[in-house]
């Protein structure tokens, strides 16, 4: 599985490396320990001070000299075409100012999309990516509440929420109203 891993990350490196896209960053990928709901994530240490810039109270970094990129362990059961993707929406966190999901992410996710044909976004879709697979999806876990959007038909699963959760949120697709099921 880390040899895998390792190959894939070097394949994606070297992608974008062709389009001019280099780092000049220390990035390190392995199995993540825990079993995640999430894909990935990339935590970062060591900032570059000479990025820095202080909003009113907080001082940001625009870019790090060590990035530490995990991966999840059912990722690598699905696609080699979405592991690779996965991999790359993760170093595209390892550009500069590209720490969120903000204006910089979006610019250098829309580049590798139309150059190396990905779908960068930023959230996946398990079902999907499972049914691409071909591995059975079981959504149907232990969840104390299933929620579902009253006009595109969207289900969600929580363990928790909050006495206004219906009042306060909204469908992540469409921004229609929720109930419970």
């Amino acid at each position: 599985m880390e040899v895998k891993l390792e190959d894939l990350f070097n394949e994606c490196i070297e992608e974008l490396a062709k389009i001019g896209i280099n780092f000049d960053s220390q990035i390190d990928i392995k199995i993540s320990k825990r079993n995640n709901k999430r894909y990935g994530c990339c935590k970062y240490e060591q900032p570059i001070l000479e990025t820095a810039y202080r909003n009113k109270r907080n001082i940001y970094y625009k870019s790090y000299n060590k990035y530490h990129i995990e991966i999840s362990r059912w990722v690598l059961d699905l696609n080699k075409e979405i592991i690779k993707n996965t991999i790359m929406h993760e170093l595209v966190h390892c550009i500069p100012s590209c720490n969120n999901h903000g204006k910089e992410f979006k610019k250098y996710a829309n580049i590798i999309n139309n150059k190396l044909g990905y779908n960068i976004t930023r959230l996946g879709n398990k079902r999907e990516d499972f049914e691409k697979s071909n591995i059975k999806y079981d959504d149907d876990k232990s969840y104390k509440y299933k929620i579902i959007c009253t006009n595109c038909g969207m289900i969600y699963y929580r363990n928790r929420i909050s006495k206004n959760f219906l009042r306060i949120y909204r469908c992540s697709k469409c921004k229609g109203k929720l109930k419970f099921i």
